[in-house]
């Protein structure tokens, strides 16, 4: 598989590059953003591209893919719902618009969250703009469109959030994560179930659109 994906600097997109990396069923890997994604690999290509809203300039690198992650995502803290908007549906469709006239056989990935408003009218702003974020891409004529939407998510080997705040937090709750997994084991993934699920769901697809933490870990066990 030539598999495209966006966010490979963050922490969900290190777990994920990571299981392209290792999957030997993956050919090749590109991964898009305004920097590096800090790792080398044979398989790996870096495109560096600073105006994520405009894929003009690197059409030739985005044919032939059978899979794109989508990793990419902001904190809605301190937005207001225009800039958020922006940053997730705008930036979202810009990307997926491009791909779908390129790759239509191409299976999309996109990470959402717990709690994303489909009917796009609740009251909790970010929701509503991931609900018409989720919403627009499933009209797009792509082979397949999966939407997951993780909860709390475990870290694992060695990969840390770009966020200060969430590394701190997650230091913090490490020593209770046993207690955790076991408590809200329905709630939690980690960034190697979510990896493996997108591989899963490149591969053979998923039972539905909209994956919920406790379908995206048995997703990565099949």
């Amino acid at each position: 598989m030539n598999i495209l994906l966006f966010g490979a600097s963050g922490m969900v997109g290190q777990g994920v590059l990571r299981e392209c990396l290792l999957a030997p069923d993956v050919e090749r890997v590109i991964a898009v953003g305004r920097s590096g994604s800090g790792q080398r690999h044979s398989k790996l290509r870096d495109v560096v591209l600073q105006n994520l809203f405009d894929y003009s300039a690197i059409e030739t690198d985005l044919t032939g893919l059978d899979a794109c992650f989508f990793c990419l995502g902001v904190s809605s803290v301190g937005m207001s719902e225009a800039e958020y908007s922006r940053l997730t549906f705008d930036l979202t469709l810009a990307a997926a618009q491009t791909l779908a006239r390129l790759n239509p056989q191409m299976t999309f990935v996109y990470v959402s969250g717990v709690g994303t408003d489909s009917t796009e009218i609740g009251r909790t702003m970010w929701a509503r703009v991931k609900g018409r974020t989720e919403n627009a891409l499933l009209r797009l004529p792509f082979k397949a469109v999966y939407l997951f939407r993780p909860g709390a998510i475990e870290p694992l080997h060695g990969i840390r959030s770009r966020t200060a705040s969430y590394r701190v937090l997650y230091a913090v709750m490490k020593p209770l994560l046993p207690l955790l997994r076991m408590l809200f084991s329905n709630s939690m993934v980690t960034t190697e179930s979510m990896g493996l699920a997108m591989l899963a769901a490149a591969r053979h697809g998923a039972p539905k659109p909209v994956l919920e933490p406790a379908e995206i870990t048995a997703l990565s066990r099949s």
